[in-house]
């Protein structure tokens, strides 16, 4: 991970994390500048708070950032949400708790299965030509939740689906709520007639993945 500081600001970047959404680089060209000689990102070039809430859009977490100049940090999603990405991975946002990782509000979770960075996505479901609509209907699993934040479980299941426990609600890519709970079995085989949850079909076809 780089670090790069203003006197406001620290930013810092994971870069096996980046799918190249590029929020960053047309929310504020003049921060984020790919290609530049001995680094790529200049905090210095605009104040703390734009700064801040660009990578706040940033759907991977692979920027995050500091403030020293007291200003708002990144807050807590009120509604813990996985959003369903046409042709890509799962967008989570909530206090989310991977095991072996540091709690995070943002990540993109591998559903073609074809990533080399699992359970994290990292651009393979281009290469793959992995084809899934991110518009699925609604299911009839709707609960209704007491709660809609909270800490939310994501623990990847050796060969098989990623377990999300606590209160979530699945969307479609556009937005529209689609289920609702608070345990769900989400795809990451890619091979699943039931996206964007588990069937049972990485047995089938021999996934493998920690």
């Amino acid at each position: 991970m780089s670090k790069t500081e203003s006197n406001n600001i620290s930013v810092q970047f994971d870069g096996k994390k980046c799918i190249h959404a590029r929020r960053c680089v047309l929310g504020l060209p003049m921060v984020f500048q790919p290609g530049t000689k001995g680094g790529w990102i200049f905090p210095e070039n605009a104040n703390a708070e734009e700064i801040a809430r660009v990578i706040d859009s940033c759907p991977s977490g692979a920027l995050t950032y500091d403030r020293h100049d007291g200003g708002v940090e990144e807050s807590m999603p009120r509604v813990n949400t996985s959003r369903i990405c046409e042709n890509g991975p799962n967008e989570i946002r909530g206090d989310i708790r991977i095991p072996g990782e540091e709690p995070r509000k943002r990540v993109l979770l591998c559903r073609c299965g074809a990533s080399k960075n699992k359970p994290f996505c990292d651009n393979s479901h281009n290469e793959a030509s992995f084809v899934a609509t991110g518009e699925v209907g609604a299911t009839d699993n709707t609960a209704t939740l007491e709660g809609r934040d909270g800490p939310l479980d994501v623990n990847p299941i050796k060969n098989g689906p990623v377990r999300v426990a606590g209160n979530l609600e699945i969307t479609a890519g556009s937005g529209r709520s689609v289920a609702t709970g608070q345990k769900f079995s989400l795809c990451r085989c890619g091979a699943s007639g039931n996206k964007p949850f588990c069937d049972g079909s990485h047995a089938k076809v021999g996934f493998e993945a920690d």
